[in-house]
């Protein structure tokens, strides 16, 4: 059974930087795709950005282009979200996911953590 877990949020000031952890557990995790979204208050889950298995394909959400870079390392197990020149919009909790096959930005992803909470004060 594949697990996730999310770490490194917090709270920064506008303008500052944070890097999302996604710590996964189980077999053949190396080979899912793996996702992030957040849903902002009172809206539906936001697509945030996506990495294929070998990190060949990536997507970002039009919201935080050129803000947001998305890696992972298979040997750890483990993807990241950097998030720089962070806003108080981005203010939300952040949901990693993965999947066996490559989701992008539709949120249908079969595994799914439990969230970080960032938060930006202006």
């Amino acid at each position: 059974q594949v697990q996730l877990v999310e770490s490194g949020g917090g709270l920064v000031q506008a303008g500052g930087s944070l890097r999302l952890s996604c710590a996964a557990s189980g077999r053949g995790i190396s080979s899912y795709a793996m996702g992030w979204f957040r849903p902002p208050p009172g809206k539906e889950r936001e697509f945030v950005a996506a990495i294929n298995w070998s990190g060949s394909s990536i997507s970002f959400g039009d919201s935080v282009k050129g803000r947001f870079t998305i890696s992972r390392d298979n040997g750890a197990n483990t993807g990241y979200l950097q998030m720089n020149r962070l806003q108080p919009e981005d203010t939300a909790v952040y949901y990693c996911a993965a999947d066996r096959y490559w989701r992008g930005d539709e949120p249908a992803y079969e595994i799914w953590g439990q969230g970080t909470q960032v938060t930006v004060s202006s």
